[in-house]
């Protein structure tokens, strides 16, 4: 049995290092040492936490050049691309540093009439180890959602990249042990998928998984074997909705970008667009000419995963079957390591391309009569992550309508990049938030305190509970409550 493994680049295989493959007794022994650290670093408080992790904030942005090279090596995306990920993390940290103490201080709750002589406190305590099983697509955006959350709120983190971009994975835990005042508070195990098991399976806390719906499921059932609670942030089929009045020209170039970028390897891009018949021709125009422009190995980068072209092929190939028409692209598509930008029309709704994640520079365009049968077919799938309106005066009425997590009115993935909102999706999708105070939320539970302020002559808890105390509760909940009030 091989006890290592290697990162290739996708676009050429050539091999960029070679990693450890850890076992379920290294995973263990790893998660040991987190537990052991869990404690001090919470005992550090917001304040000196929110030092260490400014501190790495500033050794990440001086060194960004590096990471993003790093990232785009990995992945293949555009050094462009890259960057910018890096970029939106380094946000993300900052401002779960920040704003920690304030979302996860002690709360003071009302007592009420019955119980005012209590004073009621809610704490907000880390759960002590969370485990970070991370993605490939977006290396250090997508589990710096979980990584600089968890840690802010107290916990200690073991990290589990994906076998696809693990040196990224190993820089970030290098970087943050240079500034960090104790040793195991952020520590990585890097591996295939049993070492991912393996640390649902460990004595971690609480799990943070990003990846597959199909693999979520088998993280959350290891999970609930052991009562571990989790976040997961699973694929979606995310859709466009483009009404008659909306900005086309804004709309087909955003869309575009936002199914095409990273090779359509971003789980909140456009998958399927629907747009209102009296636009829909002047649409599919400008973006078939904005795509014809779109080269692969230039303006995104190779699949990272290389059997992930499988499925693309297999959601084109049944697209074509069921009677799609191309109107950029065709059968002909994935071309290994690439797939060339591939636009259909008039795609069948029960076709793998509308029902299933394709996770490629694909999409689908059908015509709709109106907004609600919009609506209607945007919410028809198993999945319920993200969704991008476009309109002039209807974007928001449209937006609060849809089943997913999050909404960009008149843009795209613009929710991805404000810190203080959270990021999630429902279904399918997973459950469970990252950013934002929910996501800080997230990875601390809920401690209720309630303390005597001062006695009182009418005892309610006890066995010498009087005749006088149950007529005065009784006749203070008729006060109270038998009047209905508007």
């Amino acid at each position: 049995m091989s006890t290592t493994f290697t990162s290739h680049e996708p676009a050429t295989g050539k091999v960029i290092q070679e990693f450890p493959i850890a076992t379920k007794d290294q995973v263990f022994a790893t998660v040991a040492l987190a537990q052991a650290a869990s404690g001090p670093w919470s005992a550090l408080g917001f304040d000196g936490r929110k030092k260490v992790l400014l501190e790495w904030c500033a050794v990440l942005t001086k060194r960004i050049d590096e990471i993003g090279a790093l990232v785009a090596q990995e992945t293949g995306k555009p050094l462009s691309d890259a960057t910018l990920e890096v970029s939106l993390a380094v946000g993300h940290l900052a401002w779960a540093a920040k704003s920690a103490k304030r979302i996860l201080g002690p709360s003071f709750r009302p007592s009420g009439l019955l119980m005012f002589n209590m004073k009621s406190e809610v704490q907000r305590s880390p759960y002590g180890v969370v485990g970070v099983i991370g993605p490939w697509n977006y290396p250090i955006f997508t589990p710096m959602g979980s990584i600089a959350y968890a840690l802010a709120a107290g916990n200690a983190v073991v990290f589990k990249p994906s076998e696809y971009t693990p040196g990224v994975g190993q820089w970030l835990c290098d970087t943050f042990n240079l500034i960090s005042p104790l040793a195991d508070v952020f520590s990585i195990v890097t591996g295939l998928g049993e070492t991912g098991a393996a640390l649902t399976e460990s004595p971690v806390d609480k799990i943070a998984f990003t990846g597959s719906t199909r693999t979520a499921k088998k993280v959350a059932a290891s999970c609930a074997a052991r009562m571990v609670p989790y976040v997961l942030e699973c694929g979606g089929k995310d859709p466009v909705i483009v009404a008659a009045d909306a900005d086309i020209d804004r709309a087909a170039e955003y869309s575009l970008w936002s199914a095409m970028s990273n090779s359509g390897q971003t789980c909140i891009g456009a998958e399927r667009v629907y747009v209102h018949e009296k636009v829909a021709d002047l649409f599919i125009n400008k973006i078939t000419q904005m795509a014809e422009q779109i080269k692969p190995g230039i303006n995104y980068g190779p699949a990272t995963m290389p059997s992930q072209l499988n499925v693309i092929q297999s959601h084109i190939d049944d697209a074509a079957a069921k009677g799609a028409q191309f109107v950029v692209g065709g059968v002909d598509s994935v071309q290994p390591p690439y797939t060339y930008p591939t636009i259909m029309i008039n795609v069948p709704e029960n076709s793998l391309a509308i029902r299933e994640e394709t996770f490629g520079p694909t999409l689908t365009i059908n015509r709709v009569a109106s907004m609600d049968e919009a609506i209607d077919l945007a919410n028809g799938t198993n999945y319920g992550l993200a969704a991008s309106v476009w309109s002039g005066k209807d974007g928001h009425r449209i937006a609060s309508k849809l089943k997913c997590g999050m909404v960009s009115v008149n843009s795209v993935i613009a929710f991805a990049a404000i810190a203080s909102l959270p990021f999630g999706g429902v279904k399918d999708s997973g459950n469970g938030r990252i950013h934002g105070p929910e996501g800080l939320m997230e990875f601390t539970f809920a401690r209720t305190i309630v303390s005597t302020r001062f006695n009182i002559p009418i005892e309610f808890t006890t066995f010498k509970r009087t005749k006088f105390a149950d007529g005065f509760i009784k006749t203070l909940i008729k006060f109270l409550h038998s009047k209905v009030v508007g």
